[in-house]
């Protein structure tokens, strides 16, 4: 067949999925490209997520950005896992760190089948005593891994934290002289090709028209493209994550400086934290059928670590996705395409895996329709499984209250009730299809949220139990030694990357 390549790339809506789309389209396919991409600057953007997992890593690998220069630009700081406080229980905490739990591999059975007996027996203490990054977190430690291959600060597993508007404009400075056209301007009316229904051109409130090829919608909750014009539909998930509010405020900066996010269970919802550099990032998400905004409001600044720096700032959201992430020449990458409130600092992560996968499925103007559709069913399966460890979350709590209650009390999804069973029956857990969430993940939250397997793998009995208390307990000695030689994460910035006064 005669090749018909994609020319022109239209990018609706800025922020930080426009630009972190523009970005990787400059940087992989620009000789192949003309990239536009509009956005106003009288149209805000969310600009809330500012906590990262660690694939974020791999996407500023791929543009070459170099990590100290990120984190100074972006006024970024570092992230081992995120605290939930108060979550299972009033007084109750755990932390859900990156990286391995135990130490050197053990072969078929993993550390934690090792680390259930004893716990059971009431002969060691929590998981997180176990795990290298909740040990660093816990003292306020951070470095990059060392080349030490067989020492827990040879594999250190790291994200960020940074102002999502900073990176944006970051992005921005770099994207534009490689050859992205920036619109400023609002688009006010779409055209559809009457008989394909494609997009052909969107008009500008200047009277301007943008026609393209393939047009992106990076235009936030709005789904300017692909709802509004092409009606896509959306999948609304409300009856498994009732939040749907938050409030959001900035804060000054107050010590420790905390290398991870913290994640605090409220009479309605839940309250983050994310130190930066220059502030701390602040917000309530909450179901309004139990708490009201005003009482929101003053739960927030009545819970703040320093003096707000702005009045809180109101969102609003349905917990869902869209029917189609691609429908016919149009991508929604970003809020667009469907949201999964912060917890778990995936909102960053569904642009990088959305673009790594419109990289890998690039349409030539035929859009083939079995690309399109496998594009569909591999975001779909990443939103699905990633919902599910967001609701268990909730499932899993002993708390008081009418939400807490609600949520306690609600139906899940088979695939989560399945994940569920398995574990605690004999502790086993399956990813599947390399899903976001690796076992580690899932061992942690559950554990956290205190669901404990009924038995162990049957191979533990094999090891005499003074080799296994003394195996478990040398494994701990070494993470906390380890640990212990790392400087704190304020430290550590101030030697490496410390960013300008703002």
């Amino acid at each position: 067949m005669t090749p018909q390549p994609i020319r022109t790339v239209v990018i609706v809506g800025g922020g930080t999925a426009g630009w972190m789309t523009a970005a990787t389209l400059v940087k992989l396919m620009g000789p192949l490209l003309k990239i536009r991409l509009i956005e106003s600057e009288e149209i805000g953007t969310v600009g809330v997520g500012e906590a990262t997992i660690p694939q974020i890593r791999n996407f500023n690998g791929t543009l070459g950005l170099d990590e100290n220069e990120f984190i100074r630009e972006t006024q970024g700081s570092f992230k081992l896992g995120i605290e939930f406080a108060d979550w299972l229980r009033e007084g109750h905490s755990y932390i859900h760190a990156f990286g391995v739990v135990g130490g050197r591999d053990l072969g078929l059975v993993q550390f934690y089948h090792y680390w259930l007996k004893l716990h059971r027996a009431g002969l060691a203490p929590a998981l997180g005593a176990y795990t290298f990054n909740h040990i660093a977190a816990r003292n306020n430690k951070f470095m990059r891994p060392l080349d030490r291959p067989n020492s827990p600060l040879g594999s250190i597993a790291y994200a960020f934290h940074f102002d999502a508007g900073l990176y944006a404009r970051f992005l921005r400075r770099r994207s534009e002289p490689a050859g992205v056209e920036r619109i400023e301007g609002k688009v006010v009316d779409v055209t559809l090709n009457p008989e394909s229904g494609f997009v052909e051109s969107v008009q500008m409130d200047s009277g301007a028209r943008i026609s393209g090829d393939l047009f992106i919608d990076c235009s936030g909750f709005r789904g300017l493209l692909i709802e509004q014009a092409l009606q896509t539909g959306y999948e609304d998930w409300s009856h498994w994550l009732p939040v749907n509010r938050a409030l959001a405020v900035p804060c000054a900066s107050a010590q420790p400086f905390t290398p991870y996010t913290r994640s605090t269970a409220r009479e309605g919802g839940w309250q983050w934290r994310i130190p930066l550099q220059h502030r701390t990032g602040n917000g309530y998400v909450y179901c309004s059928d139990h708490v009201s905004d005003d009482q929101a409001a003053a739960t927030l600044l009545g819970k703040l670590d320093g003096a707000a720096l702005a009045d809180p700032r109101p969102l609003r959201f349905v917990t869902g996705m869209r029917k189609q992430f691609w429908n016919r020449n149009v991508v929604a990458i970003g809020l667009s395409s469907g949201f999964l409130e912060p917890l778990e600092s995936t909102s960053i992560h569904f642009i990088q895996t959305s673009i790594s996968k419109l990289i890998e499925y690039f349409p030539d103007r035929r859009f083939d329709p079995v690309a399109i559709a496998e594009y569909n069913r591999q975001v779909q399966f990443e939103f699905e499984r990633s919902r599910d460890f967001i609701i268990l979350h909730y499932k899993a709590n002993e708390r008081s209250g009418e939400f807490w209650r609600r949520c306690r009390e609600m139906g899940i999804p088979d695939t989560l009730s399945q994940k569920i069973e398995l574990f605690q029956r004999n502790g086993r857990i399956h990813r599947e299809n390399q899903e976001l969430f690796a076992e580690v993940s899932w061992l942690q939250v559950m554990v956290g949220q205190g669901i404990l397997p009924q038995t162990w793998h049957p191979l533990v009995d094999l090891l005499p139990e003074d080799e296994l208390r003394h195996m478990v307990e040398s494994t701990r000695a070494v993470l906390e030694n380890s640990a212990s030689v790392m400087p704190t994460h304020a430290e550590y910035i101030a030697q490496n990357c410390r960013a300008h006064p703002v």
